[in-house]
């Protein structure tokens, strides 16, 4: 039959109500809907994805505190193939998309750094590469298929027995253990993935899967394995704008701006808002991914379980980007709408810019952990558990981003642009260039080079002791205690020279554009057949990288009472926890010693080393105790009554905290610099929450929530002025004010007459630094109405979650504050299913309301705006053990869009075509 007997192994932090944890192979049998808190391990007769929801609906009912999860279909078979596509269908869970693939998840509003993701309730690393994106903690759920993945479970409050660091909420990823089910069990899956928007490589790609698990020897020893392999290819296309919009920027010129429009009862000053650029780029990417599992169990005698466990991902994604753009950085004349955004813009006597793009990502994770569980007696139970873990980006040396950018030669070209809430219109008029033709390579010459992004080693080890004592049927108590290292190290590079070289062997071609009211043609190069020629006049060079680490100690206490009784004849779950953490921080910047500014050319200054290796290291520390409480009341049957009080924090991100000095600047400003803080505090947060949850039959269910949370230490801006000194100790100088003979220069090597020296004017930064600055308030409401139709095999999932903070951006504010609540956000999901007679078929909606996603280039806000998406998903049982299904993401081909201040700001338009999956997959 089609019937599979799965157990469902409660973790660490799920046994909110907890009792002795029994062994798999003695489990007792809970029934469909049963509410028998007695059972930790209820067993489940698993029939696809209804099962699938019953079970997390029991997890969801068995908790104390606020818990949801979602559960495994089958062996080897998760309702969705992203892992962040499958938590969005949870109530006040976001998700972010990158490439239209989930990435990274938002709980509650707030955003992926704010979240603590772990494996078998071990806190997870993670590496990136990307400049933009900085160093951030925040786990990426497209490294980790879902083919090796028991459950997902999202605990929405603080827990003591669980590591700390997710403010939002703690999501752990369950992975199978041969235990769970003994004797042998087998799964393969083959699916072949068709990308509607690729245009350059094959539209098809495969995606391959693999789980065996056995028991032997009277089930005493068991072993797992997992495998998946997955390419995909993917083509996206997008118009938007690099730098963002700036305030007031003249490039110090005179300017006709037309400000009659602008309504000065929101904009008194007559602000003015132009872009840097209209660009509009072609992306191909090419992803290969793989995953491996290997789990060990034994249990020599009884009661005594060791686990040993091994994970592991390989990723590499590459990009191949083209891009067209005009500078309207210093615009000559533009007309103003009433909130003082620039609809229609003039720049005279500019060039249009060409792009060739690299970027490169090469992730590997490695997860190695050990588990003890000695269950002495029925009342006293030790636990031992021990992994490290370790996520590291381009291992290899490679630079994650490569840029050449190529322009027309001579100021010679007209640009116009036009604005709405919709897409900008864009033309230009090239009359003057020799010919009138701004695509003869004759008219085109080379313009610069950038070399920018990490290389990363993130390594987590953590080690943990706990004991349970059951001191009667209603009273169990748990202490433990663990430790923590978590160390990161990264190289950065970011070399950025403006070249002049002959480009006539260059390969340069333009294709037709598909939105040819922006940019009729769109240039096609490649990145490395310019810096070939760069190489050829040896006139390439790059910029010494950049070390910088951050190491975390942190030792912590735990302990939890759970209770459980009645009151007024009625049954009351209570859990009570206390976890103490003392954290030691240690932040370090090792590069070479500053010597000041060269003077390269009339348009840039560039940093320079002395060659000589010097470290820079500056620790912390602090201290925290979070306590928890939580209660369950069941006035009436099948109705619970769910409080809790907990605090939790979150960590900021790590590229905030190195304390190495980072400069820049331009012939006559403006001069910047960055300087890192080893001494921020966690955000502290301290929730409330609050539910009423209906259980009215199996797999069904009635839920309305509301949170509210004080969040503390939040970490903002914090600007000086003021010069900085070298590595002699001098201050930095400015070699452009009086330029001496033979400067500018455009040598590989620096002139020392064109460095700066003792004599030449000293330099005033703006510097900027993070530091603990404000306190914000969350509040929101959540409801969720699971429902199944009987046996008509129909069935429907409905959620949404309103939510709001107490301090919001003033889009009319100029004062230059960037603090906001970034990532709040209303959101609903919708799914109708029908699974009956080995016929599954599912229809999903994900919606997220309008939210501020950030903040770029001189602390202008970024909008991203309110997002839908359809998918859709079928599967067909030929037989017991062969299953056909097809999956459909994005099936109606929806864009995101982002914004500045006001929506005629565009700063993204982004459209990825929808994707289908046809597959096969057998279980033995």
């Amino acid at each position: 039959m089609r019937n599979l007997h799965v157990r469902l192994l409660a973790s660490v932090g799920l046994s909110l109500a907890v009792t002795m944890p029994i062994h798999a192979a003695r489990a007792q049998t809970a029934g469909e809907g049963q509410a028998d808190t007695d059972v930790v391990e209820p067993e489940i007769v698993v029939t696809g994805f209804r099962q699938s929801l019953a079970r997390a609906a029991e997890i969801k009912r068995q908790a104390i505190g606020v818990v949801d999860a979602i559960t495994a279909e089958d062996i080897g078979k998760f309702p969705d193939a992203n892992l962040a596509e499958s938590l969005q269908r949870i109530s006040g869970v976001s998700i972010d998309r990158s490439n239209n693939e989930g990435n990274q998840v938002t709980v509650r509003g707030f955003g992926p750094s704010f979240n603590l993701v772990t494996l078998n309730g071990r806190q997870m690393p993670n590496s990136s590469s990307l400049q933009a994106e900085g160093v951030s903690r925040s786990f990426n759920f497209r490294e980790l298929g879902s083919e090796g993945v028991a459950a997902v479970e999202v605990y929405k409050t603080g827990q003591a027995d669980i590591y700390s660091g997710g403010l939002g909420a703690t999501i752990n990823v369950r992975t199978p253990r041969p235990f769970d089910q003994p004797g042998f069990r087998a799964a393969v899956s083959a699916k072949a993935v068709y990308d509607t928007s690729v245009e350059k490589d094959s539209k098809v790609t495969p995606e391959l899967s693999g789980l065996v698990s056995g028991t032997f020897l009277d089930n005493r020893i068991g072993v797992l394995l997992v495998g998946s392999y997955s390419e995909r290819n993917s083509h996206k296309d997008r118009i938007g704008t690099s730098g963002g919009w700036r305030r007031n920027r003249t490039g110090g010129r005179a300017v006709q701006i037309d400000t009659s429009a602008i309504d000065t009862s929101v904009n008194p000053t007559k602000s003015w808002w132009a872009p840097f650029t209209i660009d509009q780029d072609l992306w191909d990417t090419q992803r290969q991914r793989f995953n491996a599992q290997a789990t060990l169990q034994a249990e020599p005698v009884d009661g005594l379980t060791l686990t040993a466990d091994y994970t592991m991902s390989r990723f590499k994604e590459t990009t191949q980007m083209n891009r067209m753009s005009y500078w309207f950085d210093a615009p000559d004349r533009g007309v103003a709408d009433k909130n003082g955004t620039l609809v229609d813009i003039t720049t005279f006597n500019d060039t249009l810019n060409y792009w060739a793009w690299d970027f490169y990502h090469k992730g590997e994770n490695d997860s190695l952990g050990v588990n003890l569980k000695w269950e002495v007696s029925d009342s006293l139970t030790f636990e031992l558990d021990a992994h490290d873990s370790t996520s590291k980006s381009n291992p290899d040396g490679q630079t994650s981003e490569s840029i050449v950018d190529l322009f027309n030669t001579g100021s010679f070209v007209t640009l116009n642009g036009k604005f709405t809430d919709g897409l900008p219109a864009a033309s230009f008029d090239a009359s003057r260039l020799p010919g009138g033709d701004p695509y003869n390579k004759a008219n085109i010459g080379s313009d610069l080079y950038q070399k920018r992004g990490y290389s990363m080693d993130n390594n987590i080890k953590q080690l943990r002791g706990s004991a349970e004592w059951k001191a009667n049927d209603n009273i169990t108590i748990k202490v433990g205690s663990d430790y923590t290292k978590y160390s990161v190290d990264t190289a950065s590079n970011a070399t950025f020279l403006l070249v002049n070289v002959p480009i006539t062997n260059l390969d340069l071609q333009f294709v037709d554009s598909v939105n040819p009211d922006v940019f009729p043609k769109i240039p096609i190069y490649r990145v490395e057949d310019f810096l070939d020629i760069v190489r050829a006049q040896n006139l390439f060079t790059i910029t010494p990288p950049q070390f910088n680490g951050v190491q975390e100690e942190t030792y912590g206490g735990y302990f939890t009472l759970t209770m459980k009784g009645e009151l007024g004849g009625r049954p009351i779950r209570a859990n009570a926890g206390l976890r103490y953490e003392k954290t030691n921080v240690e932040g370090s910047s090792v590069r070479e010693g500053l010597v000041g500014f060269r003077y390269f050319n009339a348009q840039g200054l560039q940093p320079v080393f002395d060659g000589t290796v010097a470290a820079q290291t500056l620790t912390s520390d602090y201290e925290q105790w979070l306590p928890n409480f939580a209660v369950s009341y069941e006035p009436f049957d099948k109705f619970l009554m769910r409080g809790a009080f907990s605090k939790t924090i979150a960590r900021s991100s790590i590229s905030a905290m190195f304390p190495g000095t980072t400069i820049s600047g331009r012939p006559g400003g403006p001069f910047n610099a960055s300087q890192g803080n080893p001494g921020l505090l966690p955000y502290a947060s301290d929730n409330l929450d609050f539910s009423l949850e209906w259980y009215y039959r199996p797999g069904s269910y009635v839920s309305v929530g509301a949170f509210q949370k004080w969040v503390s230490n939040f970490i903002g801006a914090v600007r000086l002025t003021g010069p900085i000194s070298n590595a002699a100790g001098n201050p930095i100088t400015d070699p452009s004010v009086n330029p001496r003979p033979g400067c500018p220069e455009n040598g590989s090597a620096p002139n020392p007459a064109c460095v700066s020296q003792p004599g030449d004017p000293v330099v005033t930064f703006d510097i900027s630094s993070t530091g603990n600055l404000r306190d914000a308030s969350v509040r929101g409401l959540e409801a969720a109405v699971q429902h199944v139709f009987g046996d008509t095999g129909f069935g429907v999932i409905l959620n949404g979650t309103l939510v709001d903070g107490n301090i919001s951006y003033d889009v009319y504010d100029v004062s230059g504050s960037t603090f906001a609540l970034t990532g709040l956000s209303n959101s609903a999901n919708a799914v109708v299913f029908y699974e009956k007679n080995g016929l599954q078929a599912r229809v999903s909606y994900n919606w997220r309301d309008k939210f501020l996603l950030g903040f770029a280039g001189a602390g202008e806000p970024v909008f991203t705006e309110a997002y839908g998406q359809f998918d859709v998903s079928a599967s067909y049982d030929v037989t017991d053990n062969l299953t056909v299904f097809a999956e459909g993401l994005n099936i109606t081909n929806e864009s995101t869009r982002r914004h500045g201040r006001f929506k005629e700001q565009l700063i993204d338009y982004e459209t990825y075509g929808a994707r289908y999956s046809l597959g096969v997959r057998a279980k033995f």
